[in-house]
């Protein structure tokens, strides 16, 4: 099946907190139409959570989760399209047909979804270089065995401030990462765009509604960390909800 694409050159649009509400309901709509698939899409990111965990609490090889995170951002913008492609089948009167969903992930290959996950990628692996470098200038003098038999060191002032400061750094990184991306992923399933336009676009679109769409930002990673608590289980309402309800801010947001 052909899919129409909207015209390339993208216009945005100002949207408020009735947009946001709106937005979520949509995706919780969404994932009521399409509960099974939205749940094997959110697998990747429960399973990949526990065995991250499991290689850290039980085997102690802390080491292993650096190559194993970095998997996420690789993965992430093709699953994500999986919540696009249902949300936009939804809206266009479109039948959810698995194989069709997973052709188009598929297809984004030859796309512009993975130079957008290659430079996530590269976001991440410069944030953990920055992560290390400053945990070396504040504590790079504290004895230290490994992480799980020395917290207490975090409570030391010079803990205390390489979190305070840690946070800080990490917060903007946090924030500039999701201008960049908040709408640029769904529309590079939607449009015939390079991924540079999709990012300049989706971070012009925060400039122009700071605190609505940071406010959806903080939204979101609040809801994420509340669905990883317990045992990662919450990310599978938390993901499908927002991965569709993203689609339809993205429709709201850009024309």
């Amino acid at each position: 099946m052909s899919v129409t694409h909207p015209p390339a050159t993208p216009e945005i649009n100002l949207v408020d907190t009735s947009d946001l509400q709106e937005s979520l309901a949509a995706g919780w709509r969404d994932f009521q139409r399409a509960p099974l698939l939205g749940l094997v899409f959110s697998a990747v990111y429960v399973v990949g959570g526990l065995l991250i965990t499991w290689a850290m609490t039980t085997k102690g090889q802390v080491w292993w989760t650096l190559p194993a995170s970095a998997g996420f951002p690789i993965l992430g913008p093709f699953i994500a399209c999986g919540f696009y492609e249902i949300s936009r089948r939804l809206e266009a009167g479109e039948p959810l047909v698995a194989s069709e969903i997973f052709g188009v992930i598929f297809r984004q290959k030859d796309r512009q979804i993975p130079a957008i996950a290659a430079v996530i990628v590269v976001y991440f692996l410069f944030w953990n270089f920055l992560s290390h470098m400053i945990f070396a200038l504040f504590l790079g003098n504290a004895t230290m065995t490994n992480v799980s038999s020395s917290l207490a060191v975090f409570l030391s002032p010079e803990g205390l401030a390489m979190l305070a400061f840690g946070t800080a750094v990490g917060a903007v990184f946090a924030t500039l990462l999701f201008s960049l991306t908040v709408v640029s992923l769904p529309m590079l399933l939607d449009r015939e765009v390079d991924f540079v336009t999709a990012m300049l676009t989706s971070f012009a679109l925060v400039k122009e509604n700071p605190a609505v769409m940071l406010s959806w930002g903080a939204l979101i990673g609040v809801c994420l960390f509340v669905g990883m608590l317990p045992a990662f289980v919450g990310l599978f309402l938390v993901l499908p909800i927002f991965g569709h309800a993203s689609w339809h801010l993205y429709r709201r947001a850009i024309t």
